[in-house]
């Protein structure tokens, strides 16, 4: 079974948060007291959903929690690093049992 990659976090947090509230990145980053380009590079793909960043959000917006940024974006990260996991250079441990 072959899996999709999962959408960047910061572009749930676009398209399902932001753009149905109207509200603009200026204004959603002064209200999670973060600068403009800080969350402009996570709504870009540029940037991680922190775990500081994903309690600003839960604060800021109320639902989703903190701990649901978090699993959006450790899904992210693992999906981009099993698509490139042959650069890892790891070797399969093989044990001998007696």
């Amino acid at each position: 079974m072959r899996m999709h990659n999962p959408a960047h976090p910061g572009e749930i947090l676009r398209e399902l948060v932001l753009m149905p509230l109207a509200i603009s990145v200026t204004n959603a980053a002064e209200h999670l007291n973060v600068s403009r380009k800080t969350l402009s590079k996570v709504l870009n793909g540029g940037g991680a959903i922190t775990p500081e960043m994903a309690v600003r959000l839960e604060m800021a917006f109320g639902s989703p929690s903190a701990e649901h940024w978090m699993n959006l974006q450790n899904a992210y990260d693992l999906w981009q690093w099993r698509a490139q996991r042959r650069l890892l250079n790891v070797r399969p441990l093989r044990l001998h049992r007696a």
